[in-house]
């Protein structure tokens, strides 16, 4: 089995409801070797995927966490971006309006809660897209959802291949709803003010660390062929010539990456997240008393997380409480404030308010903490022995 040499998460937006000139609409690139998988398309995300490193042509999965606009309404340009969309012709008909493509034409796939199927197919119909390529929802239902339908009286786009209505399993969260040689993602409800979703995002086992030297003797007695060290290094099993069964390291756990939506409470997803080596989690709003200039007369801590909890978002100590509970490896703050600039590469003002609120996360939390900036980029290594 082979194993994965490379995985990025490319920041495409920060912002929460409000973008401002520094912050986009929320959007995340996840870089797995040489597939893109997204999570969340806010309004722009084609001109940031553009500006940074990330390839649409890549794309190959997104995964929505809610329908609020902010993380949907970019979805449509990225789908006729990436399968070569448009509006038809004047003076003959644009055969992609008639002609469904081949089955052999693998879709891009998307993933979401009830509503998602509804959103594109109502988007692209209205809109008279016509696509150069298939796509296909696969929608998670709660209990309280219906459980088959489209939830859309509108017929299928052309190019929509039927996608699947994926139910809860009996502990609350959807597993492995996709399930590859490589990774897997599972998913499950997070608290919001609306239905919304977080993903995981498991690697596979790995191969455990390799001592040539435990195996070498073995292998050269018995005169067994040195190509028997690449299945030892797969964890397998090597029977030699005289009976003596070699057996290779076992393997261990692979990295895994834990994609929230907005929350005031992840906790339903806290099994699924355990031992994270990256968790992305909303810190949209901070108590930030001599050191944010619009800090209100009267502010205090508890008021502030009070008034996020009300709107169904965290507080960067809650994010951190989070974190610490899950033990995270690594937390990644992002939907932040239009208050908050982010900027704070280039920017001092800036870079003072993320500090504050980096620290404020790092009290209830204790490792390391990063404040996600738009076309931040940043290399997820394998986990460490």
């Amino acid at each position: 089995m082979s194993t994965l040499s490379s995985v990025n998460i490319t920041i495409l937006g920060s912002a929460s409801a409000q973008p401002s000139s520094t912050r986009n609409h929320s959007a995340l690139a996840l870089r797995l070797d040489g597939d893109v998988w997204l999570f969340d398309c806010g309004e722009a995300t084609q001109h940031q995927i553009q500006k940074s490193s990330v390839k649409i042509g890549k794309v190959q999965k997104i995964f929505i966490t809610h329908t609020h606009g902010d993380h949907i309404f970019g979805l449509l340009p990225v789908l006729a971006m990436r399968l070569n969309g448009a509006g038809g012709t004047v003076d003959s008909e644009d055969p992609r309006a008639t002609t469904a493509p081949s089955e052999d034409v693998p879709p891009l796939e998307i993933y979401g809660p009830l509503g998602t199927r509804a959103y594109v197919r109502t988007g692209l119909t209205y809109t008279h897209t016509l696509l150069g390529a298939p796509y296909v929802v696969h929608e998670l239902r709660l209990p309280t959802d219906p459980a088959d339908g489209d939830h859309t009286a509108l017929p299928p786009h052309p190019h929509e291949r039927p996608g699947r209505n994926i139910l809860r399993a009996a502990d609350g969260t959807w597993p492995a709803i996709f399930a590859g040689a490589l990774v897997s993602v599972s998913a499950a409800p997070i608290l919001h003010s609306v239905t919304c979703v977080g993903y995981v995002v498991a690697e596979r086992p790995v191969p455990g660390k390799m001592d040539p030297a435990r195996y070498l003797p073995d292998l050269k007695r018995t005169g067994t062929p040195m190509s028997a060290m690449r299945r030892l290094q797969q964890g397998e099993s090597v029977a030699l010539a005289d009976g003596t069964v070699l057996r290779g390291p076992a393997r261990k756990p692979g990295r895994k990456i834990v994609i929230l939506g907005d929350t005031h409470d992840p906790s339903p997803i806290a099994g699924l997240a355990a031992d994270a080596c990256v968790l992305v989690h909303e810190a949209t709003n901070a108590h930030l008393p001599g050191v944010d200039p619009d800090t209100k007369a009267g502010e205090t801590y508890e008021s502030v997380e009070a008034r996020a909890r009300s709107r169904g978002h965290s507080t960067p100590q809650m994010a951190g409480a989070f974190a610490r509970r899950v033990r995270a490896r690594k937390l990644v703050l992002n939907h932040f404030s239009a208050r908050y600039a982010g900027n704070d590469d280039v920017d001092e003002e800036a870079r003072r308010v993320m500090g504050a609120i980096r620290e404020l996360a790092e009290s209830t939390y204790g490792g390391e903490v990063v404040c996600a900036r738009d076309l931040m980029s940043f290399d997820v290594g394998p986990r460490k022995e």
